[in-house]
């Protein structure tokens, strides 16, 4: 009886949630999935331990969205001792039904940050009393725009959990920080800790309102639940980093180029399309910008253009200078974490330069070797007539010719010739008409054609074989005996 007791007045338990890094779409779904659990659970306090620069302003609010809608309340800790909550971490302590920093942590420099290739300084804001003319400039505009709409913002976070709300209004405009000791004293944060189970000790018997109602805290002595990431936080965490999104693209891209050129491989096309796949649905969750998204893409066509085309560099140069430009404009913010550093682009463009130069070699290589098949292949061939040799036949009233059969390249083909031969006479072709070639004495061939490019070698029989030895019999161009002997 007594176990059934104290079974039932055991407090609930905590969850504790780390965050450490930029806030992005992992970041995001793993507290927002933290505090689906802790609910899940009935815990009667989540923690979030953070750790942040800042981050993008879309998962900043999606986090805010969940911690305002949680029927559990949540306390965001800045910890351990050096950690931080700058930028977005700033309005996600605002929002915490309980506020809560380490000592050696500071908060703030909660300004927006021009979105673009540029980053804008953000001007100080006179009285508003002062009168003062109208910007004119579209950027500083926008930035104004920006500057107060996040204000507001989190100006009303601050009035929603009865905090300083001059303050925040000046980490926003102003970008100022504020260490543990001082955050504490202007009213900033609710309590300082050294850690999570001093935090509780703290915290304990406090009243929190939730969206559910107020809850009486009783986490003296509750059972700490650690969340770690899970596999989806962790692949989302890899596949969101700007660099490899970008690098996800290029491996699609060539991947499909290899599948497209040689059919068949099959590999290069299933890796292809799904790093592409990847690449794009990473690309979705990041605030890009679709002009240098779409100059990527154009760069690396106009890349593997050059392989083919010959433009002597005109789009190898031309794709390069897209990629560049293209991969400088791609992140839409200067969030901290979210950029792609310029080594990264300079490797990646040399690796594509590399890649494309080393392609057109390889095809102009190919292009200037002997055909080896098809029709062209055999204007020129050597070969031995058959049978009973070249008779002389009448060509429907137009003149009479000999006809018969002759061993090319390993093949039978039935064979015209101006005169009569025989068995064993080596022939020359000179053309073809549908199945049949047309060919001439081999000899009479030498003399018009003058001396052979091998003095001393014989254009016998043995160079024949040779010929047709290191060119492989296909079966597109050619016929059998038997469809040749039918259609004779």
């Amino acid at each position: 009886m007594d176990t059934n007791v104290a079974a039932a007045t055991a407090p609930a338990p905590v969850v504790v949630i780390p965050v450490a890094g930029a806030i992005g779409p992992a970041s995001a779904d793993f507290i927002v999935r933290g505090l689906a659990r802790a609910a899940h659970d009935h815990a009667q306090l989540a923690v979030i331990q953070l750790d942040t620069p800042g981050g993008l302003d879309t998962s900043m609010r999606q986090i805010i969205k969940a911690i305002l809608a949680s029927p559990v309340p949540v306390a965001t800790f800045i910890a351990p001792g050096g950690a931080r909550a700058a930028s977005a971490g700033t309005y996600i302590v605002y929002a915490s039904h309980i506020a809560a920093m380490a000592p050696g942590t500071n908060l703030g420099a909660a300004t927006p940050i021009q979105i673009g290739m540029g980053v804008t300084e953000p001007q100080r804001q006179p009285p508003s009393d002062a009168k003062q003319p109208l910007a004119t400039d579209e950027r500083a505009t926008e930035t104004r725009k920006q500057v107060h709409d996040a204000a507001a913002y989190i100006r009303g976070l601050a009035q929603l959990r009865g905090r300083n709300a001059d303050w925040a209004e000046r980490a926003v405009r102003e970008a100022v920080s504020l260490s543990a000791n001082e955050a504490l004293a202007q009213k900033v944060v609710d309590v300082t800790a050294r850690d999570v189970p001093e935090l509780l000790r703290v915290l304990n018997g406090r009243r929190v309102p939730t969206a559910t109602g107020e809850v009486t805290l009783a986490t003296a002595n509750a059972p700490l639940l650690t969340l770690a990431p899970d596999w989806r936080s962790r692949f989302l965490s890899v596949i969101t980093d700007p660099n490899v999104a970008l690098i996800l693209l290029m491996i699609g891209m060539y991947g499909l180029f290899f599948e497209f050129a040689n059919p068949g491989f099959v590999l290069p096309g299933v890796a292809g399309a799904i790093s592409l796949l990847v690449g794009l649905f990473a690309l979705q969750l990041l605030p890009i910008n679709y002009v240098g998204l779409g100059l990527i893409f154009l760069g690396l066509a106009f890349l593997i253009a050059e392989a083919f085309l010959p433009t002597f560099g005109t789009l190898g140069f031309g794709g390069i200078v897209a990629f560049v430009i293209g991969a400088l404009m791609l992140m839409d913010t200067e969030a901290p974490g979210f950029g792609i550093p310029l080594p990264m682009i300079a490797a990646l463009t040399a690796f594509s330069v590399l890649f494309v130069f080393t392609v057109s070699s390889v095809a102009l290589k190919a292009r200037r070797r002997p055909v080896v098949t098809g029709s062209e292949a055999l204007i020129g061939s050597v070969g031995v007539v058959l049978d009973e040799g070249l008779a002389t036949k009448d060509m429907d009233g137009t003149g009479a010719a000999a006809e018969g059969w002759a061993r090319i390249h390993g093949e039978r083909w039935r064979v015209r010739c101006t005169e009569p031969l025989a068995a064993g006479s080596e022939v020359r072709v000179t053309g073809r008409q549908g199945l049949m070639l047309t060919v001439e004495p081999a000899r009479e061939a030498s003399h018009t054609a003058g001396p052979s490019p091998s003095p001393g070698r014989n254009t016998g029989v043995g160079s024949m074989q040779a010929s047709a030895h290191a060119q492989a019999p296909t079966s597109a161009p050619h016929a059998s005996p038997l469809q040749q002997g039918e259609r004779s």
